[in-house]
């Protein structure tokens, strides 16, 4: 038995010493189970699902300044090899991140707050900090020690209640949090590739301010930005340190800012969620495009995408998703679902749901998987459901034990599908923000009055200005407001 500890413990070193790589940030040696074609193909997994789940936005302008800029930034990293991607994606929550080998996305809901070139390029170096310095690549080596196995692969971020489709490794690590160390760091090569490309690096630490206060204000969650990072009075200090360092040692006498031209340049775009992708009121979920609509259980959390709309009870005891299901018929779709879910079907009965025709199942993981798990035994109930030339799947899931309860939760919602026909949801349009020049000097509170900004909305608009409502705005300012 010593001898097989030995062996094992032998292997252990051999395995990790043949495991260090040089890291090209720092030239220094780190234990990495992931080689650079390793992140490269992740990346290239991870790509067409992160675009499918979010959609790109359809900016041809914003699109080329972000492609501009980080292939600018990119050729004077530390991994210029790579061949970077850089996307815009259509989601309003305030987030940017990056993913192995090169792929680097940020949200319209982040364009939407930056306030000048030199903000937005501060956050784009910080994210291909990320991938110069190999975080991802970290992160893992780090999860599968902790693990106590040299585990090469899979470390999967699986969806509704592990029946929804598994996303790939790439995804997966999207779900793992940088350490305060790496954020750090990406805060500091930030402040180095944009200073490089000529931007004013300290802009950078204002945004983080900006987001401070968005998250402070209740509103949508910053996972990749704020989420496990240094203090933010800390960091707002070390920012600007860096900053001043970086532009003395890079001689940089007169950095960017480009606030006029940034705003003049997502002048127009679409603020928060965009109707024409799903919308909520009163606990209805309102689809204009497709022309559906359909109530969510009371008191019930929901998360909307192009993909799918999940929804959920705040203790996780259940979870319901809406999604297309593929098949020429409802009894094909049906199969095909459940067979691609590895279910087995207990009750099935053919229904017709406000007029469409559906069919309802209530299924069970195959005896395999229920083991493979080791969790309470699951049960689901889904109605699938004829609409024009689409088929919807409605999928509730919760534990066997807990199915009774929620049967009449899940088959209310289901059963409430129906047709969209109210022409004020069917033509509801998005907010968008406007670029405006203020006329006289005044304060931003008496400018958002001037635009007939409401007061209620007074607080959101400084935020979104980067600004507070008692500053002093010179005749000729811009700002954003937001209009319909």
């Amino acid at each position: 038995m010593r001898k097989n500890i030995i062996s094992g413990l032998l292997a252990s070193v051999f395995l990790l010493s043949s495991s260090c790589q040089t890291n090209p940030v720092t030239g220094k040696k780190d234990v990495m189970f992931m080689s650079e074609s390793q992140e490269i193909a992740l990346g290239k997994e991870a790509d067409p699902q992160i675009v499918a789940e979010f959609g790109l936005y359809e900016d041809p302008k914003l699109q080329s300044f972000i492609k501009e800029k980080g292939q600018q930034m990119a050729k004077v990293s530390h991994r210029s090899n790579l061949n970077y991607e850089f996307k815009i994606v259509d989601s309003p929550v305030i987030n940017a991140f990056a993913v192995p080998g090169g792929y680097v996305y940020f949200t319209r809901g982040i364009m939407a707050h930056f306030n000048n070139e030199a903000q937005f390029a501060g956050v784009l170096g910080h994210e291909i900090g990320h991938i110069t310095a190999r975080h991802s690549a970290q992160q893992q080596s780090k999860s599968i020690l902790a693990q106590g196995g040299l585990l090469l692969g899979m470390i999967l971020s699986p969806t509704v209640a592990q029946y929804g489709q598994e996303v790939s490794q790439g995804l997966g690590l999207l779900m793992l949090k940088y350490s305060r160390d790496a954020e750090r760091e990406s805060d500091k090569l930030g402040v180095e590739y944009s200073t490089k490309i000529g931007y004013d690096a300290s802009e950078m630490a204002d945004f983080f301010t900006t987001l401070q206060r968005k998250q402070e204000e209740g509103g949508q969650a910053i996972p990749s930005l704020l989420s496990s990072h240094p203090d933010p009075g800390d960091r707002y200090n070390t920012v600007h340190q860096l900053a001043d360092a970086e532009q003395k040692k890079q001689n940089l006498t007169d950095p960017k800012v480009g606030r006029n031209s940034y705003l003049k340049m997502i002048d127009g775009i679409v603020y928060g969620e965009d109707p024409k992708q799903g919308f909520v009121e009163n606990q209805v979920f309102y689809h204009p495009v497709l022309k559906f609509q359909f109530s969510i259980p009371t008191n019930w959390g929901y998360q909307n995408s192009p993909q799918q709309v999940q929804m959920g009870p705040k203790d996780g005891s259940a979870v319901m998703a809406l999604t297309l299901a593929p098949g020429a018929s409802l009894q094909e779709a049906a199969q095909q679902q459940l067979q691609n879910y590895g279910l087995q079907p207990v009750e099935s009965k053919q229904v017709t749901v406000n007029g469409l025709p559906a069919i309802a199942v209530v299924a069970d993981p195959q005896p395999q998987q229920q083991q493979q798990q080791q969790q309470q035994p699951l049960r689901t109930l889904t109605y699938f459901i004829q609409h024009g030339e689409n088929i919807y799947s409605l999928m509730g899931i919760t534990t066997a034990q807990n199915f009774n309860n929620y049967f009449q939760v899940f088959s209310g919602s289901m059963q409430s599908f129906k047709v969209l026909s109210d022409p004020e949801k069917l033509n509801r349009k998005p907010e968008r923000i406007s670029i405006v020049t203020v006329p006289k000097a005044t304060t931003l509170a008496g400018a958002l009055r001037s635009h007939n900004m409401p007061d209620a909305r007074h607080n959101e608009l400084a935020v979104l200005n980067g600004m507070q409502l008692s500053d002093q705005l010179p005749a000729g300012t811009l700002i954003k407001v937001v209009k319909k």
